[in-house]
């Protein structure tokens, strides 16, 4: 007997809260029993499934893609936004402007921003990015971007306006990303200019970095900042299936070295890793295999995607990896 008057009492306090919308300390008063035993009574009208709480996904949201992600790959958070056609365009359009929104809703005062310099994706960040709540502290270029006149514009463009935007201090990498010569590379990381700016990399708390897949997009293939068919070839030969920053790696998230990383003046993937906070914004069927694996090595640990491309790394996601 004494059962039923506790499931009532259970019920009553679930009915209080949940809703008539009262807070704890009303209730408390109410029915003259103490907080916690509110909060205690609560608990237990969910474990009893007296109270099941469910949440409708509004439309254009993936709640369950997000949650597998995160599950399968270790994420602290994925972001998966729908893409209204299926084209390079509108997948960049939509996951740029997730991304914008997350990062001026999370940025934490005096955060220090690292930009890898050479993403469509992160264009549109940054084109769609709004003044956050509080400021940064600076913003890195990641990846070298000068020579190619072109490529200069577009690098120093994002890490400008990036620092423009958070109330940040820009800090150029005033380098090519992909020297000519082993050679070069070696004269230009002694200047101290560049020397400050490779150091500061240590300091970086929140990356923002763009994947690309094994064959670059138009967008690089045109800027002058790539490898040449050859070293492409290697790559491929290797295992690579995609990189960040010009820094490659293969389907299971191991780095790939070449002899291309000798003339690459930008961050690795060991120190990108170590970062407290690395957001990957990249979508599109093409680059599945590259973001996966960046995903397995534990590179990133925050995805924005659109809703295609987050299926079909759920669907691939418990495909067996071998040991390293």
């Amino acid at each position: 007997m004494a059962r039923i008057h506790d499931v009532r009492l259970i019920a009553r306090v679930a009915q209080l809260y949940f809703m008539e919308r009262q807070t704890q300390s009303a209730i408390s008063r109410s029915l003259s029993i103490s907080q916690a035993t509110v909060s205690r009574l609560l608990k237990r009208a969910q474990d009893s499934d007296i109270v099941r709480i469910t949440i409708q996904a509004p439309r254009g949201t993936f709640f369950d893609l997000e949650a597998a992600l995160r599950a399968q790959y270790s994420l602290s958070e994925a972001i998966v936004v729908e893409a209204t056609e299926d084209s390079e365009e509108a997948i960049l359009s939509a996951i740029g402007a997730a991304a914008a929104h997350y990062v001026s809703t999370t940025l934490k005062r005096g955060e220090v921003i690292g930009l890898s310099s050479w993403s469509a994706s992160l264009l549109r960040l940054v084109d769609n990015m709004m003044p956050p709540q509080v400021p940064a502290d600076r913003v890195i270029q990641l990846l070298g971007g000068t020579g190619n006149p072109a490529v200069e514009k577009h690098a120093t463009h994002l890490t400008l306006r990036m620092a423009q935007i958070t109330g940040a201090a820009p800090q150029l990498l005033t380098a090519p990303g992909i020297t000519q010569s082993v050679e070069s590379r070696a004269a230009l990381i002694t200047d101290p200019f560049v020397v400050d700016i490779l150091d500061q990399f240590a300091d970086v708390s929140l990356a923002l970095v763009g994947i690309g897949a094994l064959e670059p997009s138009p967008m690089i293939a045109d800027s002058g900042n790539r490898l040449t068919p050859a070293e492409l070839a290697e790559l491929g030969a290797m295992g690579a299936v995609g990189d960040m920053g010009l820094r490659f790696f293969d389907a299971e998230g191991r780095q790939v070295r070449s002899s291309c990383d000798e003339r690459i003046i930008g961050i690795d993937l060991p120190e990108l890793a170590r970062i407290p906070r690395v957001v990957a914004v990249a979508g599109g069927l093409r680059k599945v295999p590259a973001i996966r694996a960046a995903m397995r090595g534990g590179f990133i640990s925050v995805l924005v995607t659109d809703n295609i491309t987050a299926a079909a790394l759920a669907e691939t996601a418990l495909e067996p990896v071998s040991a390293p």
